[in-house]
């Protein structure tokens, strides 16, 4: 009986399993890491197609709000030459109405109207450029949430 004691064989049989075992399990890394990093590229250009989609929705939202602001600032001008050239005014205060019993009178009923004053322009001047600026900002707020309201559909798939 020469053989090998038994413990040896245990302990080459463990060594075997062992061996085995951890072979597999790297292996079995390496091809998970591969897997991985074909998934990874692949959400990559989905990401990045989807990024090139919401940047030229931005854009469009950007073009749509700057021909918004133009018209609004060719609106403002046109209406500041209206105020310039005096066709633009305040109204008159109304006058008080006179007793049906009264008589009518004879002649031109409608008052000159007297020449705009340079605070009455002034005046006219300034309600014009706050209601730009309102209309700017109501137009820039809705492009806003507009946008915003289409990038949010495009991320969750709608």
């Amino acid at each position: 009986m020469f053989g090998i004691p038994l413990p040896w064989i245990l302990v080459g049989l463990a060594i075997t399993v062992f061996g085995t075992y951890r072979g597999g399990y790297h292996f079995g890394w390496e091809d998970r890491d591969k897997d991985m990093q074909v998934a990874i590229a692949k959400k990559n250009d989905e990401a990045r197609a989807l990024e090139q989609t919401m940047a030229s929705k931005l854009q469009d939202h950007e073009t749509q709000l700057r021909k918004a602001q133009d018209e609004i600032a060719k609106k403002q001008s046109a209406m500041h030459e209206l105020a310039r050239t005096g066709r633009l005014r305040l109204p008159a205060p109304s006058c008080p109405q006179a007793s049906q019993s009264a008589p009518t009178p004879v002649g031109n009923t409608q008052p000159e109207q007297p020449e705009q004053s340079e605070s009455e322009r002034a005046l006219i001047s300034a309600l014009i450029d706050i209601a730009a600026d309102g209309d700017k900002a109501i137009t820039k707020l809705n492009a806003c949430a507009a946008a915003y309201n289409e990038v949010r559909n495009l991320i969750n798939g709608q």
